[in-house]
């Protein structure tokens, strides 16, 4: 199991989502401005994420990403076994440190250290950065944005001469 940029990338985008995840679909910009994480890396992240099977996609305005199935079900493990495909592999041993003395310590600290991360589900992150105080922006109201939603001018009252007749009947004085 190897932790990467990748897997931290990844699990603070989906505790980002399921922070919001009763205000619907969360967009990468909005990810990607909150958490300054590239929005093409957060693409591919998402897009492993979607494929397997942890987050939905909604597209049009409004759309986001939202999570597939309930935060109690997806594990950190989950998360970093999408995006980091070596993370079912031992990445912390390479070919002559990986001799026959030390593949059992190896093995036997990448399953304890699955096994943990298993334990820990997204749910229970969320609740932990709540507990720190870290609190979701309100919602703002939508504006609607259209032909008919342009507030009306009030009309407007010009005390002018409306041609250069008047104009000049304006400026000659007159007797009385």
């Amino acid at each position: 199991m190897r932790l990467s940029t990748k897997s931290r990338f990844a699990v603070t985008a989906m505790i980002d989502v399921a922070l919001r995840e009763d205000r619907g679909p969360v967009s990468l910009a909005a990810i990607s401005e909150r958490h300054h994480i590239s929005l093409s890396y957060l693409e591919q992240l998402f897009s492993k994420l979607r494929q397997q099977g942890l987050v939905e996609s909604t597209r049009g305005p409004g759309g986001g990403y939202s999570l597939a199935r309930n935060a109690e079900k997806i594990t950190m493990a989950d998360i970093v076994s999408a995006v980091d495909l070596n993370a079912d592999h031992e990445g912390a041993t390479s070919g002559q440190a990986d001799s026959w003395m030390s593949s059992d310590l190896w093995s036997s600290l990448n399953e304890k250290m699955l096994a943990h991360l298993k334990s820990i589900t997204l749910r229970q992150l969320v609740s932990e950065q709540r507990a720190k105080g870290v609190t979701v922006e309100p919602v703002a109201p939508m504006i609607k944005r259209g032909v008919f939603a342009k507030p009306k001018a009030a009309p407007m009252r010009i005390n002018a001469p409306n041609s250069v007749f008047a104009l000049a009947a304006s400026l000659v004085p007159t007797r009385g």
